[in-house]
Parts: C-alpha cells; sequence; structure tokens
C-alpha cells in the first residue's frame, strides 16, 4: 500500500472524527472540524490516505485547479488552501491519520496528529510531521510547538527527533489531568533546521518508500 498526504476537505469530517476518537477518547471538549474547516482562518489540516490508481480520485480533481507551473508540495499546498476547496468529496479514499494547527503571530501551534492503529509503525505519523512542518514553512511560521502527554515518550522522541526540546509543563492539561510536556522548535527558517529537516526528510523517504506528498 502506498500514501499520500493532501489538505483535509469536508467529505474527510466523519472518518477524522472516527480517527479522532480513537487516538484521543479522553479528549473534552472534542474538535468541530466542520466548523474548524468553514469559519477558522488560522487553522490548517492535513491528512494522509491510501493512494490508489482511481481515475475519479480527489487527485485529478484537484490537479485541475491548481497552478501546473506549482510544482513543489509546499507551493500547491499554499495555493490550496488560498482557494475554497472545502466543498470536496473524498468518500472514496480511505484516511489513515490526520495533523492539524494553528498560526498565530509567526507560530505554528500543531494541535493534533494521530493515526489509526491499524496503520501504525509505518512512518505515517512521521510523514504527518513532516508534512506539517512543511506547511508551517510556506505559511511563513518562524517557529512550532506542541503539547505532548508527559507519559507519552515515543511521541517526545520523534519531536526531539526534528529539533523540539522541552520547554515546560502544563500541569494537569488534559481532561484526565495528566499534564502536557510544552515542546517547541528554534527558528525553522535557520540554515541549520533547514539542513537537518532535509536529510531527515530524505532518510524517511528512503527507509519507507511508500509515500507522496502533495495537494492531491
Amino acid at each position: 500500500m502506498s500514501y499520500a498526504v493532501r489538505p483535509m476537505c469536508l467529505g474527510d469530517v466523519s472518518q477524522v472524527n472516527d480517527i479522532d476518537r480513537e487516538c484521543f477518547p479522553t479528549q473534552w471538549p472534542t474538535v468541530s472540524f466542520r466548523r474548524e474547516l468553514l469559519s477558522n482562518r488560522l487553522s490548517h489540516y492535513l491528512v494522509v490516505f491510501e493512494k490508489h490508481n482511481n481515475p475519479t480520485d480527489l487527485a485529478e480533481q484537484l490537479d485541475q485547479s491548481i497552478s501546473r507551473s506549482a510544482s513543489s508540495f509546499p507551493e500547491r499546498l499554499r495555493r490550496f488552501f488560498s482557494a475554497d476547496n472545502t466543498s470536496l468529496s473524498t468518500t472514496n479514499q480511505r484516511i489513515a491519520g490526520i495533523v492539524g494547527f494553528w498560526i498565530m503571530a509567526g507560530e505554528a501551534h500543531i494541535s493534533t496528529i494521530g493515526v489509526r492503529s491499524a496503520y501504525r509503525r509505518q512512518g505515517l505519523g512521521e510523514l504527518l510531521l513532516l508534512s506539517a512542518i512543511e506547511l508551517a514553512q510556506t505559511l511563513n511560521a518562524h517557529v512550532i510547538t506542541l503539547e505532548v502527554r508527559v507519559s507519552n515518550s515515543v511521541a517526545q522522541a520523534l519531536y526531539e527527533k526534528y529539533g523540539f526540546t522541552k520547554a515546560g509543563v502544563r500541569r494537569g492539561y488534559y481532561s484526565d489531568r495528566e499534564d502536557a510536556v510544552i515542546m517547541t522548535t528554534d527558528t525553522i527558517t535557520s540554515a541549520s533546521f533547514q539542513s537537518q529537516f532535509q536529510r531527515l526528510k530524505e532518510a524517511h523517504a528512503q527507509t519507507w518508500g511508500l509515500t507522496d506528498c502533495h495537494a492531491t
């Protein structure tokens, strides 16, 4: 199976709600992804989905609405998010995971990232993180922040791999009163960050060899 990353659309909401409930069963209040897509200009969501060679796939629909001259993933995403594409249907695609963040004052704050249990250990969580960082760069973010459970050492290790460092703790942050570790990057436009990011991106592609990043 191969996978691709693209912006989330309204047709994905039902599947994304299922993923959100599976990955974050104790989260309260739950996120209204429909409202996020329709009303929140600060939010940006990407999904990773099973990629099939289907001529009626959303890939071809969106390729027709995006300039052919936009050859890079970040540029195509920027053009996609500047258009009104929230109503596109994706019912023929199986969504495996989601990542979302808000952009405020030059900071991208990752609000959610999760992969269905059946699709884990295939590099998809890392692919979503890679894609979110790349999109944040395109949207002129300078740093990226997030919260992660103090008990989630696996996720913390992944974030540290991508240059996030621990910046503090939010006591009782989650609904079950578990603390959250605040993590943040240095300036993501710096030469050192960019060099490391490109190296990790290439390493991920070599390891998994199954992904395709585009606004399809």
